[in-house]
């Protein structure tokens, strides 16, 4: 399995390291890819956030969808630019509407207010937005209910835990990130009410909203300072919602030769980083999933709904808890046992999640 998980990894780094190289010498896209078929090539262009494509997080995710479509459709053409700030949003949209992409993917919801922005001043033009819904006609919005797989990890983490005290903490203050904080301490609190336990939640406040973040999505030494912090407090087992920040954690993690231990979010951090061995679990956003079916939809010729756009959930498996890889032996049969079963009371309705950040359904 190792073997095969570095292999994943290789493959990821590689694929935007091509990429890249590609974008930053300006060359035109391959269209060997439809060579003799006849059919009309579509465009799916991507816009990331300031996370950059390698972010072993939503970035990479929602790349990854768009590069399944186009492996599905061989009529789909893809390409991508990363935003080095969030003024970039507006130019790097538009830049994609004058090269007349037939679909404009924007990635995370920092981007809402300029796709939202973009989007009303083209209305013909076919946008799809990842973890925001800002409303309009021609915007497909992707959210995923975290909470509700992020309850099953804050569970988790009280379960595992020896010192009593487990953390989190987000990039920014926004309804993408707080959402899993929200759900994670929630789980922490149902497990201290079901087992008659105390284990506390560091990091985050869910009635005040207050928290750790760092403030940022990529600079890994920021992750790693809060981090520490939390570590410093007791915290043995500490889930990141910082993008590729959180990466400053699993490297300390990983490094600290047990002393604590991690639960990575968006994607499986056991095919996205390398940090396995200190990665209990992930909190997934089933973001290539949602991604490849908007734009293989769009592709063929389907209208994409902005009303209801799409909400993951543990129900339709929009979002879900990673397997256990390198901690399966070390995750009690028990516990294991536990939080399937939390699972199927959320999905059935028995368990109810909230948080203020929920995307409405």
């Amino acid at each position: 399995m190792r073997s095969v998980r570095g292999m994943r990894i290789a493959s990821i780094v590689a694929a935007g390291g091509l990429v890249l190289t590609a974008a930053a010498c300006g060359e035109a896209p391959d269209d060997d890819n439809n060579a003799g078929s006849g059919g009309k090539k579509f465009s799916a262009c991507m816009v990331t956030d300031v996370g950059g494509i390698d972010d072993k997080s939503f970035n990479t995710s929602a790349w990854k969808g768009l590069e399944e479509a186009k492996a599905a459709n061989s009529n789909i053409e893809t390409k991508f630019v990363a935003s080095k700030a969030e003024a970039d949003y507006e130019p790097n949209l538009t830049q994609y509407v004058n090269q007349k992409c037939d679909f404009i993917l924007a990635v995370g919801g920092l981007m809402a207010n300029a796709t939202s922005k973009i989007a009303k001043a083209n209305p013909n033009q076919v946008f799809g937005i990842v973890d925001a819904n800002p409303g309009d006609a021609n915007v497909y919005p992707m959210q995923f209910d975290t909470a509700q797989a992020a309850f099953q990890a804050g569970y988790l983490a009280a379960g595992m835990s020896k010192s009593g005290k487990v953390g989190t903490y987000g990039g920014l203050p926004i309804p993408p990130v707080t959402i899993f904080m929200d759900g994670f301490v929630d789980g922490v609190t149902y497990y201290n009410t079901t087992k008659k336990k105390n284990v506390q939640a560091l990091g985050w406040n869910k009635e005040t909203q207050k928290g750790s973040f760092t403030n940022d999505f990529a600079k890994q030494d920021e992750g790693k300072k809060v981090s520490d912090a939390l570590v410093a407090q007791g915290a043995d087992i500490i889930m990141p919602v910082a993008g590729g920040a959180g990466l400053g954690t699993t490297a300390a993690a990983k490094a600290s030769g047990g002393k604590y231990s991690t639960i990575w979010v968006d994607v499986d951090g056991c095919e996205s980083t390398p940090d396995c061995s200190a990665i209990i679990t992930t909190v997934v956003k089933n973001i290539p999933e949602a991604v490849k079916e908007a734009v293989l939809k769009a592709a063929g010729g389907e209208k994409l709904q902005a009303n209801p756009g799409f909400v993951g959930t543990l129900a339709n498996t929009g979002v879900s808890i990673a397997p256990y890889h390198d901690f399966d032996s070390k995750v009690p049969a028990e516990l294991k046992a536990e939080v399937d079963k939390i699972k199927a009371d959320i999905a059935a309705g028995t368990i109810t999640v909230t948080s203020k950040a929920q995307p409405t359904k």
